[in-house]
């Protein structure tokens, strides 16, 4: 494996960190679970998508720039790095639309990229239901054939979706062959949240944040054209969805060393609370570990130029970045104390209150992508062999 980058690849960073530098809001914005948060995030992103960086190993005829894999992870380093906000369109981005590449018919291609990368169409994923979280497989949101229309009645109900409130559609797994085996009879269904029939409602979180709802579909429409990967064969396209959710294009490396870089100037701004060894071990540990996984992503990137696909290893990333980002947020707390309970706007918070927020979300890490229970499963199973009980 090949630990340096080309004169082609330094000037793709040197390219990316200018306009990062010269374009990144200068203040944080409000979190992208909020009305008011999400629409600010959506101007940013535009920019992004008027300069060519939204997406940027993309085709060009998409809104990309045709970067390799490499220059990707370059521009994701360069992204953190700066403290650019969260992209709140990251669920179709990164996870939709390897799924589309890889299974969508050239016409889907077409209507469904370009906008997603414009910001126009937003997209949110409707896997879970309240019977069928971890275990994919015991949906029972189904989807009946409609032949004279030419597609599919869906009802049923998906939960814990992410930014539902805000997006304009959904992808999801829906039961259209209810006498197949669990596995099977499932179709992956690309469906608009303003189609006649679809209800959404907001869930309401601790946090305050409005953005997560619950969508329910009372006889709504789908037409052929909007399935994905061919009827009947939508358990093989989610997995292909869940190797991006798990492995490195959701969570690049750059996200958690730049996380343990802030972590490190914390540790030294907090002088004698820092000086615990204790305290400053953690610390060391999260970078080291964050190091670590940048090191194994390049391993991956390595494997994928080469054509050789992730598969289960996707589990091993997702169970490592997901517990990372809470340590590394835990060592946070320790080292502000009292001071980490402050609200962002109080005088005396620290870095505006971000690391009780992104502790906050860091719990939720080890459950959604699946459970790191049922990822250990997948790697003793698939990586090391082990027999099911």
């Amino acid at each position: 494996m090949d630990l340096t980058f080309t004169d082609a690849e330094d000037g793709f960073r040197a390219e990316a960190r200018s306009w990062l530098e010269a374009n990144v809001p200068a203040k944080p914005l409000p979190s992208g679970d909020t009305a008011e948060g999400f629409a600010r995030h959506l101007d940013w992103e535009r920019s992004l998508f008027e300069a060519r960086w939204s997406v940027v190993s993309w085709p060009e005829r998409y809104g990309g720039r045709d970067a390799s894999l490499w220059e990707w992870l370059v521009f994701e380093e360069e992204y953190s790095r700066v403290g650019a906000p969260q992209r709140v369109t990251q669920n179709g981005i990164f996870l939709l639309a390897p799924t589309v590449f890889e299974f969508g018919t050239p016409e889907q291609q077409d209507r469904i990229l370009p906008r997603m990368a414009a910001a126009e169409d937003l997209w949110c994923q409707g896997w879970s239901e309240p019977d069928a979280g971890s275990d994919l497989a015991g949906i029972k949101s189904r989807a009946v054939r409609d032949e004279a229309a030419g597609g599919w009645r869906v009802t049923g109900q998906k939960t814990w979706t992410t930014r539902g409130a805000f997006c304009t559609h959904l992808f999801g797994l829906f039961r259209t062959d209810p006498d197949a085996e669990r596995h099977r009879g499932m179709s992956y269904l690309l469906i608009p949240l303003k189609a006649e029939g679809v209800t959404v409602r907001g869930v309401g979180r601790l946090d305050g944040d409005e953005g997560f709802a619950e969508v329910f579909f009372e006889d709504v429409f789908v037409p052929d054209a909007d399935v994905l990967g061919g009827v009947n064969e939508g358990w093989g396209v989610a997995m292909a969805t869940t190797s991006s959710e798990r492995g490195l294009t959701l969570r690049s490396p750059g996200r958690f060393t730049a996380a343990c870089d802030r972590l490190v100037d914390l540790c030294h701004r907090q002088g004698a609370v820092a000086s615990d060894p204790r305290l400053r071990d953690d610390v060391a540990q999260a970078w080291m570990d964050a190091e670590a996984y940048r090191l194994f992503t390049l391993r991956d990137i390595t494997d994928m130029v080469e054509g050789r696909s992730l598969g289960a290893r996707s589990s091993l990333n997702k169970v490592w970045w997901s517990e990372l980002d809470v340590r590394l947020h835990e060592a946070a707390l320790e080292l502000l104390g009292p001071l980490a309970e402050l609200d962002g706007d109080a005088p005396a918070a620290i870095d505006g209150g971000a690391w009780m927020k992104g502790y906050q979300f860091s719990l939720s890490g080890p459950i959604y992508a699946g459970t790191n229970e049922i990822q250990r499963n997948v790697i003793a199973e698939r990586l090391l062999g082990l027999p099911r009980k």
